[in-house]
């Protein structure tokens, strides 16, 4: 069964796909990677990717793994060249040396309970560093509540706008569903709504240092843009 998450990536990988610029992103997030693995200066074999990330299409020197795919993603990246191996997280022992789960991985979930396992199951398949993204939700500004900042994707010969809509339950102020909107020259697609839940950086410091987690790290001079609004979010590692 498909997760919120792996439907999520497949609007990312819609995105990334109909891009003129696709070759300055995969540039952008792999100088983003290399000055993470330079920061932690750790011995980097094996890598996780949860979702669609564009970095991985230049991650040639690495043993590559995915998981929280869509079908379509997996078919995307074998036409790319990638050589990946697709793993299920909730089966049997894994260990990784870096597992990279941006666009704001842990929170799509319902509830704190639903986040916790989401940390716990990732830092328990990781050897070195997890490389994950937030919005300052404690500071966010009460305009991005409700949507996200639209953006413009343009090809050669036409253009998409994307963006997200979040709808806030009345009893629980951190949970909204939110839906992705798709705005094409021929018409328009909704994808959703994800249940998704505000995740403060206290709070994830907590769950993985609960985990056995070494350090949890802020980084100051690093965001990170995603591919279908123009957010920036906040990038995180936690060592082990």
């Amino acid at each position: 069964m498909s997760t919120s998450f792996e439907k999520y990536n497949d609007v990312l990988l819609d995105a990334f796909k109909n891009n003129s610029r696709s070759h300055e992103i995969i540039t952008k997030k792999k100088e983003i990677l290399n000055e993470l693995f330079d920061y932690h200066d750790v011995n980097i074999e094996h890598i996780l990717f949860v979702g669609f990330n564009p970095g991985i299409l230049d991650t040639g020197r690495y043993q590559v793994s995915v998981t929280q795919v869509s079908k379509e993603v997996q078919d995307f990246l074998t036409s790319a060249g990638v050589n990946f191996k697709l793993i299920d997280l909730n089966d049997g022992n894994h260990n990784f040396d870096v597992i990279i789960a941006t666009d704001e991985y842990f929170t799509f979930a319902e509830t704190d309970q639903d986040q916790k396992k989401l940390v716990e199951a990732l830092c328990s398949s990781c050897r070195r560093f997890i490389v994950t993204t937030l919005k300052d939700y404690k500071n966010q500004d009460f305009k991005e509540r409700e949507f996200s900042y639209p953006i413009v994707v343009k090809d050669d010969s036409s253009k998409r706008i994307y963006l997200e809509h979040y709808e806030f339950d009345p009893s629980d102020r951190n949970l909204s569903f939110g839906t992705n909107y798709i705005i094409a020259d021929d018409g328009l697609t909704l994808i959703g709504p994800f249940a998704r839940r505000n995740m403060f950086f206290k709070q994830l410091a907590k769950f993985s240092l609960d985990c056995g987690a070494s350090n949890f790290l802020v980084h100051k001079n690093l965001m990170h843009k995603s591919i279908i609004k123009k957010n920036y979010e906040h990038i995180i590692t936690i060592k082990f």
